[in-house]
């Protein structure tokens, strides 16, 4: 791995959680993934849906931390 791509790592790093998975969505789409055949219509616009509503703030992303630790208190 070159320092160039290790600096970009650290500082996406230490971006908020929101700023990074939205670099992580525009990072997977440069990959031009094809889309799985298998996949319904369906599923492909609550996908669509989702991403949407993600990208305009509709809804709001929580940390896996955070819902785990909420697990963690209800199940204790």
């Amino acid at each position: 791995m070159t320092t160039d791509t290790q600096n970009v790592i650290e500082r996406a790093l230490h971006l908020p959680s929101q700023s990074r998975a939205f670099l992580a969505d525009k990072l997977l789409e440069s990959l031009d993934l094809e889309i799985d055949e298998e996949l319904s219509p369906a599923w492909r616009d609550e996908i669509i849906k989702r991403c949407k509503e993600i990208d305009d703030g509709v809804v709001k992303l929580v940390p896996a931390e955070s819902v785990f630790q909420d697990i963690s208190r209800v199940t204790g």
